[in-house]
């Protein structure tokens, strides 16, 4: 029997991803997760052959709950799914330990071929992500002073970049205002900016923002 967690806010998000699964496979048993805390505690109560685990979650995001993950349970592999470009994640996703990457657009064959090559101990990442890995080869990704930033204080930077408001931010990452201040308090610290229109240009510098 094949144990496969699925974690992701979205409900219709968690049910595809179920109902793909049950038509592949003959024999699986899958249980889901809506945020980072419910996903941890089910990992604590039973063994699992697989993770599915959205980027983004309320409150402690898929990245930070990874590094723990990868720390309890370094056998396990995880799939990460993401909206964002692959350009900004896959080398933090990479680092983080996941065995797979795959962006939310390419849910169906591709999530199955990839669901299939995790379960049989290989990795999986899309052509996109190769070519994006190829390319970091001989390269200091520590350089660039983004990547000091915690997969939380990331998500916050790429908000402010865009022209969002703390409320806002607050809001579509279920956190309260006076933590994404704190979020942004870092972020200006660690990169060395002090406005967000610095932070803009140096978003668009470092080709960071989604069009």
């Amino acid at each position: 029997m094949i144990k496969i967690l699925i974690a992701d806010d979205h409900f219709i998000v968690r049910k595809g991803l179920r109902q793909l699964l049950l038509e592949e496979f003959n024999t699986v048993e899958i249980e889901e997760a809506e945020d980072a805390e419910t996903l941890l505690s089910k990992l604590r109560k039973s063994e699992w052959d697989l993770l599915i685990c959205d980027i983004n979650m309320p409150g402690r995001s898929g990245l930070d709950a990874l590094k723990q993950i990868k720390i309890s349970f370094p056998a396990m592999p995880v799939l990460i799914l993401s909206m964002h470009n692959a350009e900004q994640y896959a080398i933090r996703v990479l680092r983080t330990g996941a065995s797979g990457y795959l962006n939310k657009s390419s849910i169906g064959e591709e999530l199955l071929i990839a669901v299939k090559r995790l379960l049989s101990g290989k990795k999986y990442f899309s052509q996109s992500v190769m070519e994006i890995l190829a390319c970091s080869i001989g390269k200091d990704f520590g350089k660039q002073a983004h990547d000091s930033l915690s997969s939380r204080e990331f998500d916050v930077m790429k908000y402010l970049a865009a022209g969002k408001s703390i409320a806002d931010i607050a809001v579509m990452l279920s956190l309260g205002v006076t933590t994404i201040s704190t979020y942004r308090y870092r972020v200006m610290a660690k990169i060395g900016l002090r406005t967000n229109s610095d932070l803009t240009k140096y978003a668009m510098d470092n080709q960071l923002l989604e069009y």
